[in-house]
């Protein structure tokens, strides 16, 4: 019986400031990508119907780029191992509303960070069966 060990290499990071979107709406989109292939990572954020889908798309992108040229990685064996969301500054404004009043408007702000490795396979056989 031999069983297959993934052995974690160096990390590519790549950290998008300023996005502008809300962290309860990103967490969802970056949750559906976290352990899977950069390939199938971009194919679902490319068809899915989010707006901020695009940004995050971008920073894969970019974390890719840095893996490729920092690094020499090959592109096929990266996975997005971490993705997840901070807040930023949030604006605010005002809206007049009816007898003189105003209503607050919040425009919140996030940083996005994924961060990618190169997955390559090991076979280790245990015990005395091959």
């Amino acid at each position: 019986m031999s069983k297959n060990k993934d052995i974690d290499l160096k990390q590519v990071r790549s950290i998008n400031k300023n996005v502008r979107s809300s962290v309860r709406k990103l967490k969802p989109i970056l949750k559906s990508i976290v352990g899977k292939k950069v390939e199938i990572a971009i194919r679902d954020l490319s068809f899915s119907e989010k707006r901020i889908s695009k940004d995050v798309k971008k920073t894969i992108s970019s974390a890719i780029a840095n893996a490729e040229n920092n690094y020499q990685y090959d592109i096929d064996n990266l996975i997005v191992k971490e993705a997840y969301c901070g807040k930023q500054i949030v604006m605010k404004r005002f809206r007049p509303r009816a007898k003189g009043r105003a209503a607050a408007i919040i425009k919140p702000y996030s940083n996005v960070t994924i961060i990618l490795t190169e997955k390559t396979k090991q076979k280790d056989s245990h015990g005395s069966k091959n």
